[in-house]
């Protein structure tokens, strides 16, 4: 009865004006049975997937309940990919079933991301129900279904894809709600957190658009990371926020994900928008306007205005889409002059490359009281050799020069999937393990680096190793500086999918307020891994109580923005005192 229940909740005339005799289903609006909607990837899609993250073990149907504006028969493709190019044996199968019958294509063995025709059914105007069903429990994807009279596929990808899919959703047309703030910050990880409830604190009205049901980024329990670092002048936002030092991977993350969703909750002044994705931004004379979310489930769009807006995205899409200048990859060693001779070509290379560091997938198996089994997986072996092991600590991680964290980040989460499940196989074939079960595997990547936004002051590994004071410090740790590299990089016969951390021990060391904001963005803060910095300067401050101060920081100065009708910049020229006396009143 429930599962009815939802399955009428997802349901609706869904046809747009003029396209009568066509209908796009997107099926991040099913109710998703045991599929999960992944957004991750919406920037390279253009909306986000259902995937079915079964562990090995197909999970429940995804399905819709919807109506046709014409009777007739109905040509249907479904838009996927065999995530494993090249499989004989296509890992993510699965398959569509209409009014009960189940269509004989098997779904997900495209080598690229596209239109696979299903089939035909024929439809009349009365309610019809469409599923999805998984054959394998191993990763299946779909992004959406589309049902013609004419058997004529819709364009693949690009522009094409995108006005077409506008076109049939009818979202030209659509009028967007707009809401007003005194401060936006898109990303609710723990600096976007942070940036929230100290701004609230001084009485902003602050939006929080997050694209995951749940806050906290890496350190929520989809990621599970536990966050390290020093809380410093900031204990009393960030002790409601970050975690204990469990291990990472624990199930105790959901225990610290009730405490930071009670805690946001608990601030009036702060609207909390889960499951919204910002897509894009408005900029006019180096100033935002606005920014546009989706949310991820429903489709519906949400305009955000404000004076201030606070990039706590990690990958930096609030300054990248309205023209902030960037960082990417390692800067060549004569910039900053960041060498260190013990490992002088992996820490600062001669030359500028896109290397940084990877993204880590987090797992982990549990000990039953019986023997289970576990399918072979032919298809991962080639990524983990003859590697085994029964949990994925953060050295999981994966980075390569000629993949790109963000374009390429699909690629670079299934080349970790690929890892764990063919390493858990391997681990598998021996006595000790015969009663271990895949327990969790998170489907959302962890990343470390990206694009860093240019601030007017770029944080490097001397300001560190130095440990350089500034008169707008507003970040303090002591954190040795950790910089992370894949094995295969210092011994070729080393798994690619495994990290090694060169550490250089330092002292206390500061962040500078001006790491903060844009250099060429006037109304625009960031906070989290996209701050202001050279990649070795990501190294030591890139934790989650680091970029938590960072945040706060950034809430407080937003603050005197609006007490002073100015901008981030006036900040450091004219109010920095005011500033400092806000993060540290009892001085």
């Amino acid at each position: 009865m429930k599962r009815l229940f939802l399955i009428l909740m997802f349901s609706g005339v869904l046809t747009a004006q003029g396209f009568a005799a066509s209908l796009l289903l997107e099926t991040e609006r099913f109710d998703p049975g045991g599929w999960v909607v992944d957004p991750q990837f919406v920037e390279q899609m253009g909306s986000p997937y259902l995937l079915a993250h079964g562990l090995g073990r197909p999970v429940e149907n995804a399905a819709m309940q919807f109506k046709v504006a014409k009777a007739g028969v109905y040509h249907i493709w479904a838009r996927t990919l065999n995530w494993v190019p090249g499989s004989w044996d296509a890992p993510g199968r699965f398959r569509v079933i209409v009014d009960g019958r189940e269509l004989d294509m098997d779904l997900g063995t495209r080598e690229t991301w596209g239109w696979q025709y299903v089939g035909t059914a024929r439809l009349n105007q009365s309610q019809h129900l469409i599923e999805l069903r998984d054959l394998t429990g191993f990763e299946g994807r779909c992004d959406a279904l589309y049902l013609s009279r004419n058997k004529k596929a819709p364009p693949d990808s690009g522009d094409s894809l995108r006005y077409w899919r506008a076109a049939r959703l009818g979202e030209s047309s659509n009028q967007i709600e707009t809401e007003t703030f005194d401060l936006v910050v898109t990303g609710g990880g723990i600096a976007g957190c942070a940036a929230a409830v100290a701004a609230a604190q001084q009485g902003l009205q602050v939006a929080l658009i997050h694209d995951r049901p749940v806050l906290g980024g890496n350190a929520s329990s989809e990621i599970r990371v536990h966050t390290l670092g020093l809380t410093w002048r900031y204990d009393d936002i960030l002790k409601h926020l970050n975690t204990s030092h469990y291990p990472n991977g624990s199930p105790q993350a959901q225990q610290a994900d009730e405490k930071r969703m009670q805690y946001m909750r608990s601030f009036p002044n702060i609207a909390l928008f889960l499951n919204w994705r910002a897509f894009t931004t408005k900029s006019d004379d180096s100033r935002i306007i606005h920014t546009d979310a989706r949310h991820t489930h429903s489709g519906k769009r949400r305009r955000f205005k404000a004076p201030l807006f606070a990039d706590c995205t990690g990958d930096g899409w609030i300054g990248y889409w309205s023209g902030a200048e960037y960082m990417y990859g390692r800067e060549d060693s004569s910039r900053f002059h960041e060498r260190w001779p013990q490992h002088d070509e992996l820490w600062s290379p001669a030359e500028s490359d896109n290397r940084v560091m990877g993204s880590s997938l987090l797992w982990r198996s549990i000990e039953n009281e019986t023997a289970s089994k576990f399918l072979s997986v032919p298809w991962a072996m080639p990524v983990a050799g003859d590697h085994a092991a029964v949990n994925g600590e953060w050295y999981w991680e994966f980075s390569r020069d000629d993949l790109h964290q963000i374009r390429d980040a699909e690629k670079i989460r299934d080349h970790m999937f690929r890892a764990i499940y063919g390493s858990f196989y391997n681990a598998k074939q021996l006595p000790e393990n015969a009663n271990r079960e895949l327990e969790w595997i998170s489907y959302l990547l962890g990343k470390r680096e990206s694009r860093r936004l240019k601030g007017d002051y770029i944080y490097t590994f001397n300001d560190m190793r130095k440990s350089r004071t500034f008169p707008d410090a507003v970040v303090r740790e002591k954190r040795d500086i950790d910089v992370h590299y894949q094995n295969i990089l210092l011994d070729p016969t080393r798994p690619d999918f495994l990290s090694t951390a060169l550490f250089y021990p330092v002292e206390f060391y500061y962040v500078p307020y001006r790491c903060l904001y844009s250099k060429n963005i006037e109304n625009l803060f960031m906070a989290g891994r996209c701050f202001s910095g050279s990649h070795i300067g990501l190294g030591g401050p890139r934790v989650m109580n680091t970029t938590g101060q960072m945040g706060a920081a950034v809430g407080y100065a937003a603050s005197l923005c609006v007490k002073h009708k100015t901008v981030p910049r006036q900040i450091y020229e004219q109010h920095l005192q005011e500033l400092l006396d806000l993060i540290n009143p009892q001085k």
